[in-house]
């Protein structure tokens, strides 16, 4: 059944519910437990959590019920009007989850503090931003980096002295570079 974010809030009006998903969220695995950690009679807890159930908030496993956290993501991304989280092409879900993270439709939203993730956002800019063995000017690299800094944290200055920094970018004359070896050296 499909769900929208008013639905959600349809769902929580009633306090039986909200009292019913608190004890799920705080441990209770049971009809028994919730009843009890509640306060409500046997007859409204099971009420309210079939209700829950029934919306997809609360499952049932092996271990008992627990909050479907994946679901209130989804309905959130959906209230969000995101859909499926963006896909940067890496293939690797820990680098996509740094990636939506700091970069959001195409825009640097600001640098990782973690020098890790930010080795691997100024490569993901590199690749996105620069065809390897092509020569850009300097003009033409602050240009790309800019569309990248609109409405961020970061600036284009930085991100260019990084990107030499890293070997992402090599300097030369005035003339910029990305080397077809940049992605094997951080592989």
């Amino acid at each position: 059944m499909r769900m929208t974010a008013d639905d959600v809030v349809r769902l929580f009006a009633d306090e039986r519910r909200v009292r019913v998903f608190a004890a799920v969220a705080l441990g209770a695995t049971s009809a028994e437990e919730i009843a009890e950690r509640t306060g409500l009679v046997a007859r409204d807890a099971v009420g309210a959590l079939r209700r829950l159930e029934d919306r997809g908030v609360v499952v049932s496993d092996a271990d008992g019920l627990a909050v479907s956290y994946d679901r209130f993501r989804d309905l959130a991304r959906a209230a969000a009007g995101s859909g499926p989280p963006p896909d940067h092409g890496t293939g690797d879900e820990l680098a996509e989850a740094v990636l939506r993270t700091f970069v959001r439709e195409g825009r640097l939203v600001r640098l990782p503090a973690q020098w890790e993730r930010k080795k691997l956002v100024l490569r993901h800019l590199a690749e996105r931003s620069f065809e390897a063995g092509r020569e850009y000017s300097e003009r033409e690299v602050d240009d790309r980096l800019r569309t990248w800094c609109e409405g961020g944290a970061a600036d284009h200055v930085t991100l260019r002295r990084y990107l030499v920094d890293l070997h992402h970018l090599d300097r030369q004359d005035g003339v910029y570079r990305r080397s077809p070896e940049d992605t094997a050296l951080l592989g």
